[in-house]
């Protein structure tokens, strides 16, 4: 049995945002148990016109090597009406994607870690940087609340409350 590794997930959805994150969280909890989620922004669609997305950040822990989770995730993401023929920027039910699998720096089964969205944008980096802000990045070294606070991007995200 391999051991397990920590591995922080970016959700987002914006098509029937909040029923569609809160099942990813919950199909996240029955698969892996303890997980730990950030706060959900809502964000402007990023690459095209679109309704405003929910984005948040989820930390599990697997023994799944990243093949095997993004097999996992992608059927997760099909089984709540992912459609994989529009373009890469467009509407999503959910779409959840690993951007840190443990430490490793690289590509692993056609998937650069750690993401390159991470760093790019803030509806990926202020949500991680809430999850884990000690966390350090494996390639700068700076933690993940270093990013945040010396982002240049876009920072407009609304944190939602359980009145938003």
């Amino acid at each position: 049995m391999n051991a397990k590794i920590d591995v922080y997930l970016g959700l987002g959805s914006n098509q029937d945002a909040k029923k569609h994150i809160a099942a990813g969280i919950v199909a996240l909890q029955h698969r892996f148990g303890d997980l730990r989620v950030s706060s959900v922004y809502r964000s402007t669609a990023v690459g095209f016109d679109g309704d405003d997305f929910l984005n948040a950040a989820a930390w599990i822990r697997t023994d799944l090597d990243v093949g095997e989770l993004k097999a996992w995730l992608t059927e997760l993401e099909d089984r709540h009406g992912r459609d994989r023929s529009q373009p890469r920027f467009s509407d999503r039910s959910l779409d959840i994607d690993i951007l840190l699998h443990g430490d490793k720096v690289g590509t692993f089964d056609g998937l650069e870690l750690p993401r390159p969205e991470v760093l790019k944008y803030a509806h990926v980096l202020r949500p991680l940087a809430e999850l884990a802000p000690d966390l350090t990045h494996p390639v700068s070294g700076k933690t993940f609340a270093q990013h945040w606070q010396e982002f240049q991007g876009d920072r407009s995200l609304h944190r939602l409350t359980s009145e938003s």
